[in-house]
Parts: structure tokens; C-alpha cells; sequence
């Protein structure tokens, strides 16, 4: 390679920051431009910092990985995200990519590994760790954008609300509450309670059991 990759580190870990710093501080073609404790200190400076990637661990407080790579896809896309996580599951891996992630990296994995990912995902080419085939991604991937999102019965009243609003409503008819829904879409807390209240707003309804009544009739 002839430019070095400009690396953000975001971990809410600071021992596990200070690993990879140590493991890859060394290497001619990696530049450690910064570290971040969490999704909205990583926005911050990716902003300033303009790193080629974002090692972006999947589980923050505040937001996850998953939200960080999302936004990072939207208003950076110079910056590739690749998501650093200790869980190896291909239905995680799958989400990486739908919110724009470029990767997918376990923690466990060797340092030749990680340059590997880093170097892949810097020419601008996705990565997965050699134990899930990339043919299995792109098959649950294809599964995923053949279904639809639930619809409600009436329709008329939630026609403002967006998409995921619609999806978190599903549920929220179904009894899961806000922690239930955060792990099935893989998101944080917090922004699953943004979109109960965003629902109550648009509909104009007081309360849960008032808008789940709305919405089964």
C-alpha cells in the first residue's frame, strides 16, 4: 500500500484500546489517529480526525455499532466502519452490512487477521471473518429484503409514522417492551424509547395501551 490507513479506535473498554494500539502502533502502514469511549465521541471525531476506518466496537453505551456505522455511512462515506465484536453470529454480521459497515471482525482473532480486514476493507472490499463464508451473508442478506415490514390494520392513523416506527409498533402490539425490541433490531435502548415517544407525538396518543388499541382495530 502506498497510503498509510488512518485508524479510529472506538471501545468502551480502555484496555481494550489500548491493545490494538499496541498491537498495530508498530506497522508502517497504519497510522492510530484516535480513540473514542462511545458512538457519539467516535462521530465527533471522525469529523475532525477524517480516518480512512472506524474499528468500531458493537456494544456502547449510548448508541451500538450498528447505529454509529448507520450514521457514519450517511454523513461520512469517505470513513468505512468495521465492526470489532466478541460475537460470532452471522445474523449480527448481516445487520453490519445493512447499516453500512464495510466489516465485521471478531476480537479473538490474530493480529495478521486484523491487518488483513484492515487492508480489504481500505481498498474498499467488505470482510468477514474465514469461518462464514461471504455466500452465506449475501444468502441472508437476500432473505431479509424479501420480507415486509408487518402492517398494522389501521393504516390510515400511522401513515406518518416512518418504516422502523411501523416495525417498532408491531411489536410494541405484540407486549415486548423497549429492551425486548433493542435486541431483535439490534438496537440501543434509548433509541427505541425515541421512537415510542416520536410514535406517541405523531399519532397524537397518550399512552402505549391507548395506541396498541388504535392500532389492532
Amino acid at each position: 500500500m502506498t497510503n498509510k490507513i488512518k485508524l479510529l479506535i472506538v471501545d468502551d473498554h480502555a484496555v481494550v484500546r489500548k491493545g490494538i494500539q499496541n498491537l498495530l502502533e508498530e506497522e508502517p502502514n497504519i497510522e492510530i489517529v484516535g480513540e473514542a469511549s462511545d458512538g457519539i465521541e467516535a462521530i465527533e471525531k471522525v469529523k475532525n480526525l477524517k480516518p480512512t476506518i472506524v474499528l468500531l466496537d458493537l456494544t456502547m453505551p449510548q448508541m451500538s455499532g450498528f447505529e454509529v456505522a448507520k450514521i457514519l455511512s450517511d454523513k461520512h462515506p469517505a470513513t468505512k466502519s468495521l465492526i470489532f465484536s466478541m460475537h460470532n453470529n452471522p445474523e449480527y454480521m448481516v445487520t453490519s452490512v445493512e447499516n453500512g459497515a464495510m466489516g465485521y471482525l471478531l476480537k479473538d482473532t490474530s493480529k495478521e487477521e486484523i491487518l488483513k480486514a484492515l487492508e480489504s476493507v481500505s481498498a474498499g472490499n467488505k470482510y468477514f471473518p474465514p469461518t462464514v463464508s461471504a455466500m452465506i451473508i449475501d444468502g441472508l442478506l437476500a432473505q431479509r429484503k424479501q420480507k415486509t415490514t408487518p402492517k398494522l390494520k389501521n393504516t390510515s392513523l400511522f401513515a406518518k409514522i416512518s418504516k422502523k416506527e411501523r416495525e417498532i409498533l408491531k411489536y410494541i402490539t405484540e407486549g415486548m417492551s423497549s429492551q425486548e425490541i433493542a435486541e431483535k433490531l439490534s438496537l440501543s435502548v434509548r433509541t427505541v424509547s425515541n421512537h415510542r415517544a416520536n410514535i406517541l407525538r405523531k399519532t397524537d396518543v397518550k399512552n402505549t395501551a391507548e395506541l396498541v388499541r388504535l392500532a389492532v382495530e
